[in-house]
């Protein structure tokens, strides 16, 4: 089956934006009610900034995935690629469902740690195909990076 480019680049897209907005759904339900009351380090930024810094976040990541995708998957490299990506997807959406679905920091704790280690192992792999779909993941580790000291502080101050 060929897919045209275009339809890959939507689909490319359309996982890590749809990934959030599942996981938004465990976030957006705790967000006034048990995540509000926890105690927070100072430097947690105002909720309002993750929306738009996910966002940007999984629009670099649909990007990244399409430029491994976009010629196909006859190469072993692309396709080990793209399943460590599905992999840290899933990761990124269970993070949200066991820290605010499941109220629990320190499974939280746990998941972003193997996030972490994911997303690594992912940009080694897309640098294998396409060096730019590997630079457009370095804010992505960034981020998960500083949401892992923060999850790491609520669990301790909590």
């Amino acid at each position: 089956m060929n897919i045209s480019k275009s339809i890959k680049f939507v689909i490319a897209l359309a996982l890590p934006l749809s990934a959030g907005f599942f996981g938004s759904l465990f976030t957006m339900s705790s967000i006034d009610s048990w995540y509000r009351f926890l105690e927070k380090p100072t430097f947690s930024p105002p909720d309002f900034v993750f929306g738009p810094v996910w966002t940007a976040l999984y629009i670099m990541m649909g990007i990244a995935a399409y430029l491994v995708w976009k010629d196909g998957l006859s190469s072993g490299r692309v396709r080990m690629a793209l399943l460590v990506f599905l992999l840290q997807l899933s990761l990124n959406t269970s993070w949200s469902i066991f820290f605010f679905g499941l109220q629990s920091p320190i499974s939280g704790l746990y998941i972003i740690g193997a996030l972490w280690t994911a997303i690594v192992l992912n940009i080694f792999l897309f640098a294998r195909v396409s060096s730019a779909a590997a630079w457009l993941l370095v804010p992505y580790l960034l981020w998960v990076s500083f949401a892992t000291y923060l999850n790491y502080s609520i669990y301790i101050l909590n």
